[in-house]
């Protein structure tokens, strides 16, 4: 039989459980590099402009950088829109609360390489280098 703290444990245990095996098989062994991803790309607002990122550097409209979910930090990733076959590489300096479906934020400068901004949304596909 149970004791009440067995039981008060048994779901958050198994949520935990749940989220880890969730993970991506890269996120677990620390090696990123050939990781894939397809969904939604976005592009961060102009009022962000200069405000401090995740990483703690100022995010600028006109460099090549992204959020990721869960990529480290300054890793470097190929994104190609799947519609029109343009691609531009980012790094990642910032975190994010995407929509289900979205899985990568982009700068301005970023988004208009793959993309027209009038989009709002593409899909993309995300290669980490």
């Amino acid at each position: 039989m149970r004791t009440m703290v067995q039981k008060g444990l048994l779901l958050p245990l198994s949520l935990l459980l749940a989220a880890c095996s969730s993970q991506p098989e890269a996120s677990k062994s620390g090696n990123w590099r050939g990781y894939s991803q397809t969904g939604l790309a976005s592009y961060y607002a102009d009022r962000y402009h200069n405000k401090k990122t995740a990483s703690g550097e100022p995010y600028k409209s006109n460099a090549n950088t992204a959020a990721h979910m869960t990529l480290p930090f300054g890793s470097l990733v190929k994104v190609t829109n799947v519609a029109n076959g343009k691609s531009v590489v980012v790094r990642v300096n910032d975190r994010g609360n995407f929509p289900r479906g979205r899985v990568i934020d982009l700068s301005r400068a970023a988004f208009s390489t793959i993309g027209n901004t009038r989009a709002g949304l593409i899909k993309v596909n995300l290669e980490v280098m």
